[in-house]
């Protein structure tokens, strides 16, 4: 430094501008972007641009074929809760689905049960938390961000399914979204008002779906990330949804808990992840890509990087212990992929996100395909109800595998034509050659693939057989078996 320098009063050091961005935030996201007076009036006259745009998009493809696929067994329970006296709702299933039957229970009562009106709390919820997400990701980086996150969130295969099914993930997924927008100025001034409302929705989040409680896991490393003097007024605020779910954890036992049912994780378990999570396998590993180009870590990303990965990894960890991996339970996490996807694709020229934005859509067309068929949820009950209905014959009789079996035939098969339910009549299955015993037919409903077999180890033909049946023809629609059985003849001594 020269003697001038160092003898002056002021020293004046050169003002850094964008073009000037440091190693840490090469991208330049961490600068206040500078616009002029008529781009400023543009932006706020479009800013709902990002929740407008992907709630039409994610609510037409929710609604598209909504009617077509039959209920499988989770939701066959939720149609029985919702058809069901007030009591049965809350008390007929798992202690953990009591909230969301209760409210399925209510929203039947204004506009009834059939498959459509079940399924339209979960559109709905999609729907907004789409919106939601999009208006998340505008805040976070910017509005074009909002909309590429938004709209990606709303093609994902498995967006479109949880629309269609009356199960309570689309409802985690919508509050899972609500808690991290409430998180956001929790971490910047921590009052009391904004802890309430943060700890409302984390309550919600458990009554919803009390495995999306592991989204805490990212919102806990985000608070000791960037404000870890706020971590006990954090902690103090999640406390009552994280006690609320370990409740009806401990009430409802282990399946569809805080760590529900699953397998342990091996290699096989572990590589169909991105196909069970994304609906298509390969657009995982798209938005596994697009993650890497969100980074460097900033604070904005940061959050929604924590949302994503913390979750399963503390499902991974508790997995060595149990065997509770399951990719399905870790929806919540999708907003999360999206939005770090959305960061990638804004740093292309508009036309080449829009065209990568098409081609990701474009994967996925011949999984929402299927989700739309008859069987589009894993299960055809139309089919075994065709069945059933079509060979029906006068005294015939049933046997139910399963709740749910039950279930599918007093949803989808008219009153008159059900075959009689012979263990919930007081002669039981009874003896098809005796005098007064059983029918002549009996059908056998199980949900499944099972092969049928006489031996003493299946606990529902050989119990039949025993009682003079054999089985003379088996059908396996997706999901199920039927078996019909007949009464052996007697032969003449």
């Amino acid at each position: 430094m020269s003697r001038t320098m160092m003898d002056a009063d002021t020293v004046v050091l050169p003002r850094l501008g964008p073009a000037e961005v440091g190693v840490e935030d090469p991208w330049g996201e961490d600068l206040p972007p500078r616009r002029a007076p008529a781009a400023a009036a543009d932006a706020r006259r479009w800013r709902v641009l990002p929740w407008l745009l992907p709630a039409l998009l994610a609510g037409g493809l929710g609604g598209y074929g909504l009617p077509t696929p039959g209920m499988r067994t989770e939701e066959l329970a939720t149609w029985r809760a919702a058809t069901s006296p007030w009591r049965d709702a809350l008390t007929g299933g798992e202690v953990t689905a009591a909230p969301y039957h209760l409210l399925v229970r209510g929203w039947a009562e204004l506009v009834g049960a059939s498959d459509v009106a079940v399924r339209l709390p979960s559109l709905l919820a999609v729907t907004a938390a789409v919106a939601l997400v999009g208006g998340l990701a505008a805040r976070l980086f910017a509005p074009g961000t909002g909309v590429l996150a938004g709209v990606l969130l709303a093609v994902l295969p498995t967006t479109t399914r949880s629309a269609q099914e009356a199960q309570p993930h689309a409802l985690a997924l919508l509050v899972a979204v609500l808690a991290t927008w409430l998180l956001l100025p929790v971490l910047d001034r921590p009052d009391a008002r904004r802890l309430v409302a943060y700890g409302g929705a984390v309550v919600l989040l458990g009554l919803c779906q009390s495995g999306a409680l592991l989204l805490l896991a990212g919102h806990g490393w985000v608070v000791l990330a960037f404000r870890r003097g706020s971590a006990g007024r954090w902690s103090a605020a999640a406390a009552p949804g994280v006690l609320l779910g370990a409740a009806l954890l401990a009430a409802g036992g282990h399946g569809g808990g805080f760590l529900p049912a699953g397998v342990r994780p091996d290699l096989a378990a572990l590589a169909a992840t991105p196909r069970e999570l994304f609906g298509v396998a390969a657009l995982g590993v798209v938005l596994a890509g697009l993650t890497l180009f969100s980074l460097p870590l900033r604070y904005a990303a940061a959050i929604c990087t924590a949302w994503a990965l913390a979750p399963p990894l503390v499902m991974l960890l508790a997995a060595r212990a149990a065997p509770v991996w399951s990719p399905s339970s870790l929806l919540f996490t999708l907003p999360a992929w999206a939005v770090l996807g959305a960061v990638a694709l804004s740093r292309l020229r508009a036309r080449w996100a829009v065209a990568a934005l098409v081609a990701i859509a474009l994967v996925g067309v011949p999984t929402q395909t299927a989700v739309r068929a008859t069987d589009g949820h894993g299960q055809d009950p139309r089919r075994v109800a065709a069945i059933v209905d079509g060979l029906r014959q006068r005294g015939d009789g049933v046997l139910y595998g399963d709740p749910a079996a039950r279930e599918l035939v007093a949803r989808y098969v008219p009153a008159d034509h059900r075959p009689v339910d012979v263990l919930a009549t007081p002669a039981g299955l009874g003896c098809a050659g005796c005098a007064g015993g059983g029918p002549r037919r009996l059908w056998l409903i199980r949900p499944g693939h099972h092969a049928v077999s006489r031996s003493a180890g299946d606990v529902l033909v050989a119990p039949a057989s025993r009682a003079g049946y054999q089985p003379a023809q088996v059908w396996w629609p997706t999901g199920f078996t039927v078996v019909l059985l007949v009464a052996e003849r007697r032969q003449s001594t």
